[in-house]
């Protein structure tokens, strides 16, 4: 319910100048009257913009007293390691090291390379028998949507 609410105030405000590039990812509403919103935007998000969604969605919780008069607003970017949700997130990471799950139970790793409209390619490194010993060679898998159950970036140090 208050999910539904947000998300439709968010619709209005991606619509502003400034704000055009962003999106919503997820609403979570916990106990205690605390409210997790997570955007992302296709530029990047900046702490500025998280605050002056913040105070925005603060504006309509204040007045229309859906969370009562005490709560906690928490609004963010995904962050590394939450899983890729949408078709949107996929451009910004290509690039970089992926773990991508598949419905069928395995996972593949590697660096994405390509986002289409129904797939993605990943180039992962294979080792691959040559004779006597074992080589390195880099192999390209396009992997449709529907068979992803879910993508994690994976952080190189």
């Amino acid at each position: 319910m208050i999910e539904s609410k947000i998300g439709s105030l968010l619709e209005l405000k991606f619509q502003e100048e400034g704000f055009t590039d962003c999106f919503l990812i997820e609403v979570k509403s916990h106990a205690n009257n605390k409210l997790d919103v997570f955007i992302d935007s296709d530029t990047g998000v900046t702490f500025e913009k998280c605050q002056l969604i913040s105070r925005y969605l603060e504006q309509y919780l204040d007045e229309e007293g859906w969370l009562g008069d005490s709560y906690v607003l928490e609004v963010s970017s995904p962050g590394v390691g939450r899983p890729l949700r949408l078709l949107r997130q996929y451009p910004r990471n290509i690039g970089r090291k992926v773990e991508v799950s598949l419905k069928g139970g395995m996972s593949k790793e590697g660096t994405l390379v390509a986002v289409g409209e129904e797939d993605i390619t990943i180039e992962e490194k294979v080792r691959v028998q040559d004779g006597k010993r074992k080589k390195t060679q880099l192999l390209q898998s396009r992997i449709p949507f529907e068979d992803i159950k879910k993508t994690v970036v994976k952080i190189s140090f």
